[in-house]
């Protein structure tokens, strides 16, 4: 562990120290700071020559500044003579940019590849990306993390009888996520018909699957503005469900996300720390937080120990 060094940027500290304490060792040195002119300026304060090199940080809101953060972070262990460095991003921005939707539109997700890449990223790890064909767009290797384990511990430990729920993706693209989970969970599946007018803008239409009488439980990747989210549940309040809990890996909870929870039929809404919370979402009360600090935890020593990491893709 001697050779392991962890660094964070200003995207989310308190997981990485999280992290460090998991693996037991102290978080790296590192100042991050900003120029009065929103430069940002890097400087490592670890002797990294030699040694193999992990960064945190979630490329979340303030994305572009975060992401910059990284890049700056990977070129400067470069430049120190790192023997490898590994870029951990827990949430991974740009991610739903990952194709051609329309004439001369950017692919996004593919450019931030790159450019992770070319400043100096041996090796990624991130978690439940929006899209798992995102892998392909590195040219070095990817370990996509899910954040299921956790979610599973939390679910099985708060709703007991198997029997009562019901398993729901809010969208087509989410059904092979929730028939996991009811897999696992000996549960039932229903599906949202869920029609998108445009971006962060979107309609629930209809409940494919009985959820008569049966406790919800929408699982999805990310939460943005939370329209899908709070749509879904109406819609499941109406086909008959007691009760609707919801899921997600990601809680970006930008723009009316918060009012519209609130002022939702969903009970609780448990989300990762892959994102830290805003002010107002901490002040929600139905917004619980699991850590996700052992799973990245146990990548990164299994990573630098040159172990396995399949058994965590679950």
């Amino acid at each position: 562990m001697s050779e392991l060094i962890v660094f964070s940027g200003n995207s989310n500290r308190p997981l990485a120290e999280e992290v460090c304490q998991y693996l037991n060792i102290d978080l790296g040195r590192a100042q991050v700071k900003t120029f009065s002119d929103g430069e940002i300026q890097i400087e490592i304060e670890e002797n990294v020559r030699g040694r193999e090199i992990f960064i945190i940080q979630s490329t979340c809101a303030p994305v572009n500044d975060n992401l910059v953060e990284l890049l700056l972070m990977l070129d400067a262990c470069k430049r120190s003579s790192a023997r490898r460095i590994t870029a951990v991003i827990p949430y991974y921005g740009y991610a739903r940019q990952d194709k051609k939707v329309a004439p001369r539109v950017p692919i996004s997700a593919k450019l931030v590849a790159d450019m992770i890449t070319i400043a100096g990223a041996g090796r990624i790890i991130t978690m439940d990306l929006h899209a798992g064909q995102i892998q392909g767009f590195f040219d070095i290797p990817v370990d996509n993390l899910f954040a299921a384990p956790v979610l599973l511990a939390y679910i099985k430990e708060n709703f007991q009888n198997e029997n009562d729920i019901v398993i729901v993706s809010p969208d087509a693209g989410g059904v092979e996520r929730a028939r996991a989970f009811a897999k696992r969970l000996h549960a039932q599946l229903a599906i949202i018909d869920k029609r998108r007018e445009a971006p962060n803008r979107a309609r629930a239409m209809n409940v494919v699957g009985n959820v008569g009488g049966k406790k919800a439980i929408i699982l999805d990747d990310i939460v943005d503005t939370a329209g899908t989210l709070t749509q879904a549940a109406e819609a499941l309040i109406e086909h008959g469900a007691t009760q609707v809990h919801a899921c997600c890996a990601h809680p970006v909870l930008s723009g009316p996300a918060i009012d519209r929870i609130n002022d939702s039929m969903i009970e609780t809404l448990v989300v990762t720390n892959s994102i830290p919370l805003n002010d107002r979402a901490k002040r929600c009360e139905k917004i619980r937080v699991l850590s996700v600090n052992e799973l990245l935890g146990e990548a990164i020593l299994r990573s630098h120990k040159g172990d396995s990491v399949s058994s965590l893709f679950v």
